[in-house]
């Protein structure tokens, strides 16, 4: 029919342009990324890029500015390079306190109506790209120590809100150590504790003269945290290494401690480090409204338990020193509206200590203003600065005042991502270099390239033109295999290159079952128009089973592999759906046009076909 040959085409041609990207290779760039939370990078970063290299004299193939930043695109490494380090000079003055990320990158070199099209090239891995390998070691003992730390402020609330009288409670190593009086307030109060935190084993300790309540973490509560702290971890590390502009980088789970970062196309190694290594964290404080106290902070006298810092805006802002919550207390941020006035607003959720903490903190404050700072390498930002109205209980949180619905997206991400969970030590890294990858690419190309040419070899003797269909059928498979991975921006691997070459081998083996029944009905002696239409018709069924027999399997692979696995998963199963679709319909199209229009065909091109009643018979 008609309509299977328009579907056919329009195939080949979609897959001819999503493949074609791929030819083009990849340009040097700079990218201008924000490395400050309250800093945004857009137009204006855009203009002051391209006023900086045409002020230096340094030409440039354009700009883009996306979500990632301002990237700028070079002909050549060295030009790449001088660009970087002028960048670098104009952005961040002071190299202490560098206001932007200037990193080295690549781009895509595909002409501009491809990518109009949205045809894009695959992305390639570290092992075909090069870039960075790092493995860090998250200290778990640290995650233990934060969560004590935040346990001890839990157990002070819970003995407050008791009215339980009490000499201390301090965190000493890994036990928490809680002095009393008298016996009877440290019985009550160890009823009171394990019913608030069921995390804790608490234990009696001391004499009669000096009770103490001794607390310790559960063993499972402590693999909880681990693994908490390992997941919160990795999707910071997600969060940061968006700022670096990676194309698919990975970022998974080695082990119980530790975490796999490859970075594909980074040529930097050293902003690599510096933005993996951040320990960022998120704290809530008290403004202190003082009635002069923020003119004796900027004339260099700030009140004692006080620190300064600027709003958005530039404002001064005089903070308080003591922490009223962290970024371990918040479940959830998202943006939203004021149901009232109907402003841009950021709805928090926090858990039940936090939800406690913050309705005692704000129902004490109500008027004044409360900080959200998010402290980095020892310097802090005050992401937003709200008033508080009412007393909020609940957990649930509200802010919302002269923010706009970018900032208030901006704030929420913000806020999720919080800070690492526990620290984290570089303990291995790699760098593998574009050569390197080039020469694993060519490789990998020869090897699909010559497996080719020995099926399309064999094929065209045995089969003769239903071989030469066969091979034809076999190159779309390739093109659209191709395509799928650029069109999904799948990662190509080594071992993805090798799935390719699977796929070939594979996918030729339904052709071979096509020509075998088709053969078998041309031995049954069923004329050669007939003999095709029944050998497609009952080759199908087949063909089927066995495809999704295979399909199971790498199903399992995709679902249960990680890393180079996975990576050979993709590439195979989506070889099994382009072989069933290539070695069918686009064979049988080029059959039909071959041999469909002659009404009377004596013979087709098949190879020799046995016959055992004409051998008999000739025998005799």
């Amino acid at each position: 029919p008609l309509w299977k040959y328009v579907t056919v085409a329009i195939a080949l041609v979609l897959g001819f342009i999503y493949t074609l990207p791929n030819f083009f290779g990849e340009s040097p760039a700079v990218q201008v990324s924000s490395a400050k939370a309250t800093l945004k990078v857009d137009q204006k970063t855009e203009a002051r890029v391209a006023e900086t290299l045409k002020a230096a004299g340094v030409a440039h193939d354009g700009i883009l500015l996306d979500f990632n930043g301002v990237k700028t695109r070079f002909k050549d490494t060295d030009t790449q390079l001088k660009a970087k380090d002028i960048l670098e000079k104009t952005f961040n003055p002071d190299a202490s306190d560098p206001q932007y990320v200037v990193a080295l990158n690549l781009l895509s070199a595909s002409p501009g109506w491809l990518t109009s099209l949205h045809a894009l090239p695959m992305y390639l891995g570290l092992d075909l790209r090069g870039g960075v390998h790092f493995l860090l070691q998250v200290d778990m003992k640290g995650a233990l120590t934060k969560r004590l730390d935040s346990t001890s402020a839990d157990i002070r609330t819970v003995l407050r809100d008791k009215s339980l009288r009490h000499g201390g409670v301090n965190r000493e190593g890994d036990r928490i150590v809680i002095r009393f009086r008298d016996v009877e307030t440290r019985d009550k109060a160890r009823y009171a504790i394990a019913d608030s935190q069921p995390d804790l084993q608490v234990v009696d300790a001391g004499d009669a003269s000096e009770p103490r309540l001794v607390a310790t973490l559960k063993p499972q509560a402590q693999q909880k945290i681990g693994e908490f702290a390992l997941k919160q971890n990795i999707t910071t590390l997600h969060n940061r290494i968006n700022e670096l502009g990676v194309a698919e980088p990975v970022i998974q789970q080695q082990g119980q401690d530790r975490i796999v970062v490859q970075l594909p196309g980074v040529q930097d190694t050293a902003k690599a480090k510096d933005i993996l290594g951040r320990t960022a964290t998120l704290e809530i404080r008290m403004v202190d409204d003082t009635p002069g106290a923020l003119d004796a902070a900027l004339a260099g006298n700030p009140p004692f338990g006080t620190e300064l810092y600027n709003e958005r805006g530039g404002q001064p802002l005089l903070v308080k020193k003591q922490v009223v919550l962290t970024g371990d207390r918040l479940n959830d941020a998202q943006p939203g509206f004021d149901n009232q006035t109907q402003e841009p607003a950021v709805h928090l959720n926090l858990d039940s200590a936090g939800a406690r903490i913050f309705k005692d903190v704000t129902r004490e404050n109500v008027g004044k203003r409360m900080a959200i700072l998010l402290i980095e390498k020892g310097k802090g930002e005050v992401i937003t600065a709200p008033v508080i109205r009412t007393e909020i209980g609940g957990g649930r949180v509200q802010i919302s005042g002269r923010m706009t619905t970018a900032e208030a997206n901006d704030t929420a991400l913000l806020l999720r991502a919080g800070s690492l969970a526990a620290p984290m030590d570089i303990v291995e890294e790699r760098t593998i270099g574009p050569s390197l990858g080039a020469e694993n690419i060519k490789k990998g190309f020869h090897s699909t390239m010559w497996g080719f040419a020995a099926i399309a070899v064999f094929m065209i003797l045995y089969y003769q033109m239903f071989g030469v269909v066969s091979v034809l059928a076999l190159a779309s498979n390739l093109l659209f295999l191709v395509a799928l991975l650029s069109l999904l921006q799948a990662t190509l691997t080594l071992p993805g290159i090798a799935a390719i070459a699977l796929t070939l081998g594979m996918a030729i083996d339904a052709n071979v079952l096509i020509n075998e029944r088709v053969r078998e009905e041309l031995r049954a002696g069923m004329p050669p128009q007939a003999a095709i239409s029944e050998g497609y018709e009952r080759a199908f069924g087949t063909i089927l089973d066995s495809n999704i027999t295979t399909l199971i399997a790498g199903l399992a692979l995709l679902i249960f592999g990680s890393g180079p696995v996975r990576g050979f998963a993709v590439v195979h199963c989506l070889g099994i759906l382009t072989s069933i679709f290539s070695s069918v319909v686009v064979s049988r199209a080029l059959i039909n046009l071959i041999y469909g229009r002659q009404k009377k065909l004596a013979k087709v091109a098949i190879g020799q076909v046995w016959k055992p009643g004409v051998a008999a018979g000739a025998k005799n």
